[in-house]
């Protein structure tokens, strides 16, 4: 067997995998990459039927939700450090394992609690599976072939993201209690296709033992985000404990900035341009998934919609960024990133806004699908001019940097976003919240339902707006 350099760079002194199995190991890197981006969206899904089975309060399922993004939030940057030093197949291979492990463990979850750990463990396994996957298709291809390979991961990755909730909604509606369980389980026969693929292919995966890992700052970010989590969670939160989060969140960013081997670069963000599009972002991801973690409880709560009809609600978005993104790229490399930023979210905005004004009517199919639809292309005109906007804006080398930093503000939007919003869905049902999204109840309980729902779509829409309004200060053009 031949092997040849991987990617062009002399650096590498060997391929990370021989030519014929390079294909094999992008088959790996998509099934594995599916398993985590399909997790929140199908979640979302499941949740009434899982309150409903585990007797979960709305808390408890803001953190069901909240230990998954807390955990892949925190350690995503230092998972991609970690494949660098002790080899990409290697850490991605136990992601897949401890992920696995996590999706046997939510099969089996008795009660909330052991749901709430099981998603944690669940989202260790995801910051180390899923920048892996991308890196190892990189490492597996040369140069000249690496675009088109991350093209056909990209897309098989897309397609894969929209099918999962729709498989997802059939198992709940037609399962009951065992389908929600099947959901988690069936990644146990994906993630050990995915271990027999990329075993024993990747003789050029040594890792560098040079590389330092970031360990202290995954801890200090862990700890700074589960505080803030858990404030923006807990109504009886008091002013101190409000300090203690902000205290422990300032103390990572110091740590970032003295450390030899930061997981986070703060340089990177004294570029305007790159600063600003991290809060657009934020504004958009909060946005985003607020309205996606709470759709599918009011909508199978309170407006008599199956698990499986309320994926009619997710297909739009997946599918309008799978169409939309090329075009919009190309579009963005003529007019900049920033008018194809904005006029997206403005979209989307006006989607949510919609939902806010008819969340008491509960026409789902006919005022609310469309308007996700309207949602979706707005969404499909931001990914790619989004991108673009953060890797233009990063300087030459630090482009791998600043993609990891962008995604992991995504997902600490969405962490801020069900939990605050939560705060917001709970004051506005009333008696404390704990009504709201439960399955059954009275006309009260349903009209409660609607108006929770509609302040939380109201909010995703100031939030999307303001980051139509940021987008605009991007200007026209990229370096």
């Amino acid at each position: 067997m031949t092997l040849s350099r991987a990617s062009g760079d002399p650096s590498v002194p060997v391929s990370f995998c021989a030519p014929e199995d390079r294909r094999v190991i992008l088959w790996a890197a998509i099934l594995a990459s599916s398993m985590g981006f399909i997790d929140s969206s199908v979640t979302s899904i499941a949740m009434p039927a899982m309150r409903a089975s585990l007797g979960a309060t709305l808390e408890q399922a803001q953190w069901i939700n909240a230990a998954y993004l807390l955990t892949l939030s925190a350690l995503v940057l230092a998972g991609g450090a970690m494949g660098d030093r002790f080899g990409t197949a290697r850490v991605f291979s136990i992601g897949i394992c401890i992920f696995v492990a996590g999706s046997i463990a939510c099969a089996f979850a008795l009660d909330p609690g052991q749901m709430i750990a099981a998603r944690a463990a669940k989202g260790v396994g995801a910051a180390l599976m899923v920048p892996g996957s991308m890196a190892m298709v990189s490492r597996a291809y040369p140069r000249a072939e690496r675009g088109r390979a991350l093209g056909l991961w990209a897309a098989a990755s897309t397609m894969t993201t929209a099918l999962g909730p729709v498989l997802g909604g059939m198992l709940v509606t037609w399962g009951g209690e065992v389908g929600w369980r099947m959901i988690f389980a069936l990644n146990l026969p994906l993630g050990l296709v995915a271990l027999w693929l990329v075993r024993g292919r990747t003789p050029g995966d040594r890792g560098r033992p040079g590389v330092r890992v970031d360990l202290v700052g995954a801890a200090l970010a862990s700890i700074g985000l589960g505080l803030l989590a858990w404030v923006l969670t807990d109504a009886a939160a008091g002013l101190w404990h409000w300090a203690l989060a902000l205290a422990a969140l300032a103390t990572f960013l110091i740590w970032e900035a003295m450390t030899p081997a930061p997981m986070i670069r703060l340089g990177l963000f004294r570029n305007r341009s790159f600063a600003v599009t991290n809060i657009v972002t934020l504004a958009l991801y909060f946005a985003l998934n607020g309205v996606m973690f709470y759709l599918p409880m009011t909508a199978v709560s309170a407006w008599n919609v199956t698990a499986l009809e309320v994926t009619a609600a997710f297909l739009p978005i997946s599918l309008m960024i799978g169409l939309l993104s090329a075009p919009a790229g190309r579009w963005a490399d003529r007019l900049g990133p920033g008018p194809l930023m904005a006029a997206g979210s403005v979209l989307v905005a006006l989607a949510y806004g919609g939902l806010s004004i008819f969340a008491a009517e509960g026409d789902f199919w006919g005022r609310i699908v469309p308007l996700m639809v309207l949602a979706g292309i707005g969404l499909g005109l931001v990914v790619a001019p989004l991108t673009a906007a953060v890797m233009h804006s990063a300087e030459e080398g630090e482009q791998g940097a600043a993609s990891g930093i962008n995604n992991a503000v995504a997902r600490v939007a969405g962490l801020i976003a069900v939990a605050l919003l939560g705060r917001v869905a709970a004051a506005t049902y009333g008696a404390g919240g704990a009504g709201f999204g439960t399955l059954g109840g009275d006309a009260a309980h349903l009209a409660a339902t609607g108006a929770a729902f509609a302040q939380v779509a109201l909010i995703a829409a100031v939030m999307a707006g303001l980051a139509a309004a940021l987008a605009l200060t991007t200007g026209r053009t990229v370096r």
